[in-house]
């Protein structure tokens, strides 16, 4: 079993030995108060109350995909069987988490709302192995987090899973006067030629060579790739696949009809520098952005 240690440097170094946070609602609340910081996910509201329970915490990733985070109070507490029912209730109940953020973040974020992946993120000082396999068997997006406190400043989040997930299927709507059909994400891959499915997939390989922190995200119109916060986000047409990425567009020397700075720009995705991967040797070109981004993102 690996053991983490923490060392406090200073004119004396300090090993950090580590302890669970005595009052759960402390950790509750830090975590409300830092939740964008500590999980790329922005706060909507705390002890959400329905009609069969109440919710830990609730919010909205930067995919706009909705995120329940349980955390577990006692070592009886099944918090990915509660996570599991809350997400369902959810599913069920998209009109009351509209609601939510609408209050909270206004209707143009509560209209971009993606159902495709939502999140249940359970947090304890401890998992068994036998969570861990049950959650990797179950394909939904539950991801088990680990957390340890060092000294009175230090506290450690370890990502204990991996979850590939099965996007939800979309509920069908009926047709209105205004309705137009958008192809997905998966549709559009489906469609595109053997040319760009080849760049497509040489793009997610290199992307997933980087390192195994990086997690794919299929979302409804864009595969997203993440450690806490999206890094780089993937769109595919018929005659170009769309690379976004977080990096400071400022300091690259952008070249016109290859990468483009999209600050203050309407798109899908998240990243400031945008890049079009039209041939292979744009795919080339395109490494040495990939992999700054990588590196300088956190």
């Amino acid at each position: 079993m690996s053991e983490i240690k923490l060392f406090e440097v200073g004119t004396i170094v300090k090993e950090r030995t580590s302890s669970t946070v005595v009052l759960e609602k402390q950790l509750q609340t830090m975590i409300e108060q830092n939740m964008e910081t500590f999980f790329g996910v922005r706060f909507l509201k705390s002890e959400y109350m329905i009609t069969s329970g109440r919710m830990d915490s609730i919010g909205i990733d930067e995919n706009n995909s909705p995120v329940i985070f349980e955390y577990k109070r006692s070592s009886s507490e099944n918090v990915i069987n509660q996570g599991l029912f809350y997400l369902d209730w959810l599913l069920d109940h998209k009109a009351d988490f509209k609601l939510l953020v609408i209050e909270k973040f206004g209707m143009e974020v509560a209209n971009q709302i993606d159902w495709s992946v939502p999140c249940v993120i359970c947090i304890a000082n401890d998992f068994t192995r036998y969570d861990v396999h049950a959650v990797n068997q179950m394909q939904r997006n539950i991801k088990l987090v680990k957390y340890r406190k060092y000294g009175e400043n230090l506290l450690l989040f370890e990502h204990l899973n991996t979850p590939v997930a099965k996007p939800v299927p979309e509920t069908p709507t009926m047709p209105t006067a205004s309705t137009y059909t958008q192809k997905t994400h998966v549709e559009k891959l489906a469609l595109a030629s053997s040319h760009f499915k080849t760049l497509y997939t040489a793009l997610c390989d290199y992307i997933e060579s980087l390192g195994d922190d990086l997690v794919a995200n299929q979302l409804k119109l864009y595969l997203a790739y993440k450690k806490v916060q999206n890094i780089f986000c993937i769109e595919i047409y018929n005659k170009q696949i769309l690379l976004r990425m977080k990096l400071d567009p400022d300091t690259v020397e952008l070249e016109e009809g290859f990468t483009r700075d999209t600050r203050g720009i309407g798109h899908y995705g998240t990243g400031e520098l945008e890049v079009s991967i039209k041939t292979a040797e744009n795919f080339q070109k395109a490494k040495k952005l990939i992999e700054r981004a990588y590196q300088e993102t956190l």
